[in-house]
């Protein structure tokens, strides 16, 4: 008896291929449904790049996290507290550096305080940073010297400080015992002299005690307008009222000023007097006590 082979049982898509007279295609599962296949048997999704050939897909781009606020704010901080520190640094050597320490002072524009003097009264910024020492403190050690009205100051690093002195002008001398002191228009003794010519500058009778007469601060301000030329050619300055100013200059010639009223315009008028051709007899007086009809003698 002949054995009987067991029945086989193929799916029904397999059957109906068979009696088409083809092949049933094999099931292949794709990669994305095994995936999610996968992955919902664990309770959850998961996104998977597409992939060709182990490559990523054109169109796809890797985005990386950028840095939180917090973090590019603590870098600005940083940056800034860097930068303060390294000025302050830079301040505090400018300021505090021996590097920068006074060791010289130039001394400029005086003629009647000694440079000596001078010197000697700055002592005290010796071993001063230059950029501590400041023109009021300069002219506070300064004070005391009458001629001075004013400095400027210059640093020249590294150790160098010019001190530029603006002296007041002294207008006149008046005798103080066996000597002479020239003064300016305030009546303030500026510097001493021995002898009477070693001044080009009129000399005011009445001694140091001119400068309490009533009549001092006219002569004074009628001097203060002078040309320089013509100033230095008077003598001797008086009055013996406001209203009777007169000056002298060499050769014996006089000048009746009068009041110090509109003395810029009698000064002006002088000079040009002065500055006319000699004349024989020669002029004795000039009097411009009103200076719009001046009159010689």
């Amino acid at each position: 008896m002949t054995p009987r082979k067991p029945t086989v049982t193929r799916p029904a898509a397999a059957r109906a291929a068979s009696a088409e007279g083809g092949t049933a295609p094999k099931a292949v599962a794709a990669p994305e449904a095994a995936a999610s296949g996968s992955a919902t048997g664990q309770g959850g999704s998961v996104s998977q790049l597409d992939r060709t050939g182990g490559a990523v897909a054109a169109g796809k781009v890797l985005e990386f996290p950028t840095p939180r606020k917090s973090h590019r704010l603590r870098n600005i901080l940083l940056a800034l507290t860097a930068a303060v520190l390294v000025l302050g640094g830079v301040v505090a050597y400018a300021v505090f550096s021996p590097a920068l320490a006074l060791r010289t002072v130039v001394v400029e524009g005086n003629t009647l305080v000694p440079t000596p003097e001078v010197d000697a009264a700055l002592a005290p910024l010796m071993g001063t940073s230059l950029t501590q020492i400041t023109p009021d403190e300069v002219r506070g050690l300064l004070a005391d010297k009458a001629p001075i009205e004013d400095v400027d100051i210059a640093a020249e690093p590294p150790s160098t400080l010019v001190v530029t002195v603006r002296e007041r002008v002294p207008v006149a001398v008046l005798q103080n015992g066996s000597g002479f002191v020239l003064i300016d228009t305030e009546g303030r003794q500026l510097a001493s002299v021995a002898q009477r010519d070693e001044v080009e500058l009129p000399l005011i009778d009445g001694g140091t005690n001119a400068v309490n007469s009533q009549v001092f601060s006219s002569i004074t301000e009628v001097l203060a307008e002078l040309p320089v030329g013509v100033l230095s050619r008077l003598n001797n300055a008086s009055a013996a009222s406001v209203d009777s100013i007169r000056l002298s200059l060499s050769g014996d010639q006089r000048i009746f000023w009068g009041s110090s009223e509109r003395s810029a315009e009698k000064a002006r008028v002088l000079e040009a007097m002065l500055a006319m051709p000699e004349t024989d007899p020669p002029v004795r007086e000039f009097d411009v006590s009103t200076p719009d009809r001046p009159v010689t003698r």
